[in-house]
């Protein structure tokens, strides 16, 4: 079986999140964003501190993208940072000063 092109796989966007609470853990940040998200595609990958707040980045698909976005910044404690295609480039932004 051939494998799918480039531009017929799922396209994805990696989204760049604030944290302010600096003591939640990986597993009470996503049932936070489970309760949240229900519905909609996603996957946590990093969590780390960063100055006195923490970061994290998650994968949800094109077509979701924007509702999760809304979702996320109208949730108390947590805010987009910012999205992009390429999780190289989300990794990057949120850690710059």
């Amino acid at each position: 079986m051939a494998k799918l092109t480039k531009a017929k796989r799922g396209k994805n966007r990696w989204i760049g999140l604030s944290i302010i609470d600096s003591d939640i853990s990986r597993t009470e940040l996503s049932h936070l964003l489970e309760a949240r998200l229900q519905g909609k595609g996603w996957k946590l990958f990093d969590l780390q501190k960063h100055k006195n707040y923490k970061v994290a980045i998650i994968k949800t698909t094109l077509e979701d993208s924007s509702e999760v976005r809304d979702r996320i910044n109208s949730t108390d404690g947590l805010s987009t940072i910012t999205t992009s295609g390429k999780i190289r480039l989300v990794r990057a932004r949120i850690t710059d000063d």
